[in-house]
């Protein structure tokens, strides 16, 4: 890539990290989604790059079986579920799919709405994509990307590691399910 390029690249990260946000609630589709239009509709509620898909049917299949997301209602999908994938679709990039299974079902927990949860999601990721874009130099030479990059992947690392060790505590805190006691045998059998 030539340098001129590189720095247009980053400009436009920069860019689109600053205005690129999903879709408010009231803006998703009043109707429900077939499998094949919420394959196609939740790429744009995502900043990504590459060619990888974003989101395939046997994802969408596999966070139903377990417990991510709610099972279509029919076979379409509402706005709640393009909210709960909104929000997979991004923290399965830095939590497993445990661990994004257990924020979920912690924020699931709490009062509110999936409209109310899907906004309070959206606020704090338009607070981090922001921060992340105010970190970002105005000016910067192709030189300086290397140690850009390390920065943010450190903070990225920190961020992380604070995340888990916060779910670790969280789920220590949960009421454990009860086991079931086992029956036990007359003497003498």
């Amino acid at each position: 890539m030539e340098r001129l390029e590189a720095l247009e690249a980053f400009e436009e990260l920069k860019q689109r990290l600053t205005h690129q946000r999903p879709a408010e609630w009231e803006a998703f589709p009043d109707i429900g989604l077939y499998m094949d239009q919420l394959v196609s509709y939740l790429p744009r509620q995502l900043i990504h790059y590459g060619e990888e898909p974003v989101l395939t049917s046997a994802m969408v299949n596999n966070y139903i079986k377990d417990g991510l997301l709610p099972r279509a209602e029919g076979k379409r999908y509402a706005q709640g579920h393009l909210a709960y994938l909104t929000a997979i679709c991004m923290l399965k990039q830095v939590l497993s799919v445990k661990e994004t299974n257990r924020l979920i079902a912690m924020g699931n927990q709490r009062k509110g709405s999936t409209q109310e949860l899907y906004a309070y999601f959206c606020a704090q990721l338009d607070g981090a994509l922001s921060e992340t874009a105010q970190r970002l130099p105005e000016e910067c030479a192709v030189e300086d990307l290397p140690r850009l990059a390390l920065n943010l992947a450190l903070r990225s690392y920190a961020d992380r590691l604070a995340c888990q060790r916060i779910l670790d505590i969280l789920a220590k805190t949960e009421p454990q399910p009860e086991k079931p006691e086992k029956k036990r045998e007359k003497a003498g059998k």
